[in-house]
């Protein structure tokens, strides 16, 4: 029974074979009339080779080591209102106007205090007389949550030029709050 058996799968599976005569007279017609344009390459030209020569400066994507901007002080006339360069620069005069904002104000030690926010999530606290901003900004009042402050702007002449501003625990930082 076992032989009969093992006949009949074979004769089953030997009649089942595909008749593709006419599929591959069809494929060898369309090979014989079918042109074959293949483009070339294209040809490239050479470069020169680029020689890096800026191995010993600073690279592009770490931070530069001196932040602030060189000053450079400008014959002064006479009568004119100049701010002090030889000051040593305080905290919060590495920021702009706009980057900062109020956040609080305390007392300790009978003197008022302003916390005061940088857009960089710095909080650094200044009370009167203190510096802010990158233009020679003194605070002159804190009161109600608004710093009052005087700056001084270059008026191109040699001359620096005084102007009232406030910041306010209203505005945010990167808000113009002048």
């Amino acid at each position: 029974m076992k032989k009969s058996l093992v006949v009949l799968t074979a004769s089953l599976l030997l009649g089942c074979e595909a008749k593709v005569d006419d599929l591959q007279v069809f494929i060898a017609e369309v090979k014989q009339t079918t042109p074959v344009n293949i483009e070339p390459y294209p040809q490239f030209e050479s470069k020169p080779r680029f020689v890096y020569s800026a191995v010993d400066l600073r690279s592009p994507f770490q931070h530069p080591r001196n932040t602030g901007a060189e000053v450079k002080e400008v014959a002064s006339q006479p009568n004119c209102a100049q701010p002090d360069f030889k000051r040593t620069k305080q905290p919060l005069e590495k920021f702009g106007v706009d980057a900062l904002s109020v956040t609080g104000e305390f007392f300790s030690n009978g003197k008022k205090w302003a916390l005061i926010q940088s857009s960089s999530g710095g909080l650094f606290k200044a009370t009167i007389g203190d510096y802010l901003g990158l233009f020679f900004g003194k605070i002159d009042s804190i009161q109600d949550g608004t710093v009052s402050f005087t700056e001084m702007l270059p008026d191109g002449a040699g001359c620096w030029q005084k102007k009232q501003a406030t910041l306010t625990m209203l505005s945010k930082a990167g808000e113009n709050n002048v």
